[in-house]
């Protein structure tokens, strides 16, 4: 027998489920520092959607590149689809910007946490959103008298015509 196929899509919806966890701990660490022995080590494609890097960082790494947040790293922003941070390569500091669909390895090395991603293609994972249904056509009925109601006011259309009695 064929397994049914998903039309929810919950293989996208783990991802982006785990995806949350990663930005909660940054944001986490934003707020706070890292504790203890924690640091993080994230993998993402550099070609991904939404990926800004220096061109040097992108010529270095075309597909994949491995960052650390442990001692120094600065400006850590983490956002909803996305986190920036300032790091130094070859002594210079370089801004990066990665959105979290673009991440495919997530490692917290001081207590041997690991989460692995499916890299996505076309950004936050997205559900088969329904098919829309056109609302039904409903004529207003001529207002008495145009003269008394506002032209740029709301415009209220009485439906007890259309209601059956």
């Amino acid at each position: 027998m064929a397994n049914p196929r998903d039309m929810i899509g919950y293989e996208a919806l783990q991802q982006e489920a785990l995806r949350g966890v990663v930005r909660a701990a940054l944001k986490h660490v934003a707020a706070k520092g890292l504790p203890g022995d924690h640091n993080f080590l994230i993998s993402f494609k550099t070609t991904a959607p939404g990926v800004t890097l220096p061109k040097p960082l992108l010529a270095q790494y075309p597909d994949e590149m491995r960052i650390a947040l442990q001692h120094q790293y600065w400006d850590l922003a983490p956002g909803e689809t996305f986190f920036s941070v300032t790091l130094k390569f070859g002594g210079q500091p370089m801004a990066l910007s990665i959105p979290y669909a673009a991440i495919t390895h997530f490692w917290d090395q001081g207590v041997d946490y690991q989460l692995r991603f499916t890299p996505s293609q076309t950004g936050p994972a997205t559900v088969p959103a329904p098919v829309p249904v056109p609302a039904p056509v409903v004529a207003a009925a001529p207002a008495a008298d145009a003269a008394d109601k506002p032209s740029d006011g709301p415009k209220i259309v009485s439906l007890d015509q259309f209601r059956k009695k």
